[in-house]
Parts: C-alpha cells; structure tokens; sequence
C-alpha cells in the first residue's frame, strides 16, 4: 500500500510554539543517531526552538504525517543566528547580511527516500528570497570515514547537497560543544559549511 503523502508546513512565532512539544521529542531521537550522535535533553531543545519562535525572520518547516511531526528544518538570516557562525563567515570576508542559515534539518528514519529533504531545501530556499536574502548556508559535523561508529550503510549526503546547488565551502568552518551518546561532558566538534550563492 502507498503511504500516504506528507504535508509540509512553514511555522513562525506563536504558530511554531504551538508545535514545539512535537518537535522536541523528534529533534531528540534523530540526534541521537550517526553522524551527531548528541545525547540531547527535552529542556534544551525545547529552549533552542523557542528562539526561532523569538527570532524574526526565522521559520521551521515540519513534514507532518496526520498530526505527528516526522521531520522539521530550520531557517533564520544569519545576521540573527549564533554569533559564532556569524564570526565564521566574516573571517573569511562574507557577509552574514546576504545569507539565510539552514541551522538543522532532522526525519524519522521510516520516512526517508519520500522527497522530504528535496521540500525542506524548497521551502527553505523559499523563505529565504521572500526575506530578500540572495544566498544560503547549512553546516554539517565532520566526521572520519574510518570512525569505528559509522554505520556500514551510513550513505553521506554530499551528493544530495551538491544536486541541489550546494558547494562545499573547505576555507569556512565553525566549532560547537555537546555531549556525545556514552559521555558525560561536553566536548568540541568541527563543522564544515556549504553555500550556495545565488540562489
């Protein structure tokens, strides 16, 4: 039997808050797996979305399965972002101003394959020109191919990113702290950053 299509939803302020117990739980679960493998906490998370409800210009975008949130990407002007992904970007003679930031992008392993990434980069992208802003980003964590804890059917989205216009930026990164599945302290990890600019 087919299943039944996805709905994708673009939030903002009070409509997203009303959706953050959904997302927490989700966030939660699939951080917890390769290549993140964050042992996040509800209390976090649910403090980290309610910033993009805060934030002007940011909006989430949530595929959504009857009632139930299965996936949500996140999206903001730079210039409202992480002050360290802004000092990333003007260390390197770019302009914050130009960009929107893809912080996260986040699905259920069930649902995967069913063209939920291709919408959230969509809808993003979307959001991004009606904001005015001609460039986006995302990060993603660096990991070694070699990592013992890499699934062997581990597949890496650098050809996805690359289809949809996204080029790998080598010379722009960015450093964050969480705590990894079996630690019990943070610990700092690299993030390597795509652009792409026009969109």
């Amino acid at each position: 039997m087919t299943p039944a299509p996805l709905r994708f939803e673009t939030l903002r302020g009070d409509a997203l808050r009303a959706w953050l117990p959904r997302l927490v739980g989700l966030r939660v679960a699939v951080f917890r797996d390769w290549p993140y493998l964050y042992d996040g906490s509800p209390g976090y998370e649910e403090t980290y979305l309610a910033a993009y409800a805060d934030s002007p210009g940011a909006a989430v975008i949530v595929a959504i399965d009857g009632d139930r949130a299965v996936g949500c990407a996140t999206c903001q002007p730079m210039n409202e972002a992480q002050a360290r992904v802004q000092a990333a970007f003007r260390g390197r003679g770019l302009d914050p101003a130009r960009y929107c930031y893809f912080g996260e992008s986040v699905l259920l392993p069930a649902y995967r394959g069913r063209g939920a990434g291709v919408r959230f980069f969509e809808m993003r992208e979307a959001h991004a020109r009606s904001l005015g802003l001609p460039a986006a980003a995302f990060c993603a964590v660096t990991r070694n191919d070699n990592d013992p804890r890499r699934p062997k059917d581990h597949v890496a989205l650098d050809g996805f990113w690359g289809r949809r216009g996204y080029v790998r930026r080598a010379d722009v990164s960015v450093v964050f702290d969480w705590q990894e599945v079996g630690d019990d302290r943070a610990t700092p990890h690299a993030l390597g950053f795509w652009v792409k600019d026009p969109l």
